[in-house]
């Protein structure tokens, strides 16, 4: 579920608004008093950096005020992250076209995956997957949402695909550059679904990506047919839509482009 380019880290600027609850940060929509609107919230699934890098809090705020509902990111690492941002960034390219040398692979490899098997296996699919319908079993109780939309990048990408297929959990999902995924789980998607998607990608190449459309687009006129968008972004790479090189002019555009994405989505699908 995950891949080389999920431990590239930038930091967004700002600092998160929200608060940690029960182990998860929270950040609290306007229109969550408001009794003529739906109780609504969305979960906010992330890359293998987990809580500790600030990205998630800050988009996770911004998704709050936008959308106009509660926005949570669960920890699905239970403290125990894979990787850290600094250890990989030097390594990965931040924009499409650039390549990963040999010695960047021997290193990522040798240097960083084998050493963290354990983390990998206490953290396979159907691990976190369960977790993460747990939270949302937890919240949709204690919170009485009528309806949740769940957001993923990368890791938290193919963990959004998983739990696309109940619809008793979610009612909507965004999948930004996922993580590793099979037809098996694309197929078996039953709510709306909007996929935010790299020029290059080697988890989710362009081969995966066409495929992936082509399952949706073949439901049309048929009894299982769901909504769904797919968008590309010129000169990107895994990654872009959560850890951004803002520096560059494309990377931040496509960024901006996926988050307004994302917020249109819910905002379609939720409400």
């Amino acid at each position: 579920m995950s891949c080389e380019h999920c431990t590239q880290g930038y930091i967004l600027p700002g600092e998160p608004e929200g608060s940690m609850v029960d182990g998860a940060y929270f950040h609290e929509g306007p229109s969550s008093s408001d009794d003529n609107k739906p109780k609504v919230a969305v979960v906010f699934l992330t890359d293998v950096f987990g809580l500790p890098l600030k990205n998630c809090k800050i988009m996770a705020d911004e998704i709050s005020k936008r959308v106009g509902c509660d926005v949570w990111v669960p920890d699905m690492f239970e403290g125990k992250y894979i990787m850290k941002p600094e250890e990989l960034e030097p390594l990965i390219p931040d924009r499409a076209g650039i390549g990963m040398s040999y010695w960047s692979w021997i290193r990522f490899i040798f240097g960083l995956v084998i050493p963290r098997i354990y983390l990998f296996y206490i953290h396979r699919p159907s691990v976190v997957i369960g977790r993460t319908k747990s939270f949302i079993e937890k919240i949709k109780e204690t919170k009485k949402y009528e309806k949740l939309g769940a957001v993923g990048y990368c890791f938290g990408g193919a963990v959004a695909v998983g739990l696309g297929s109940d619809p008793s959990l979610v009612n909507s999902i965004v999948v930004a550059h996922p993580g590793n995924i099979s037809n098996a789980q694309i197929k078996a998607i039953k709510v709306p679904a909007s996929w935010e998607c790299a020029e290059e990608d080697m988890s989710f190449g362009t081969a995966k990506r066409n495929n992936a459309e082509a399952i949706f687009a073949a439901r049309k006129e048929k009894p299982d047919y769901i909504d769904y968008e797919f968008k590309d972004y010129k000169g990107t790479v895994h990654g872009f839509a959560a850890r951004p090189n803002l520096g560059l002019p494309e990377i931040m555009e496509a960024y901006n482009g996926a988050l307004e994405q994302t917020v249109n989505w819910f905002k379609k699908t939720l409400f």
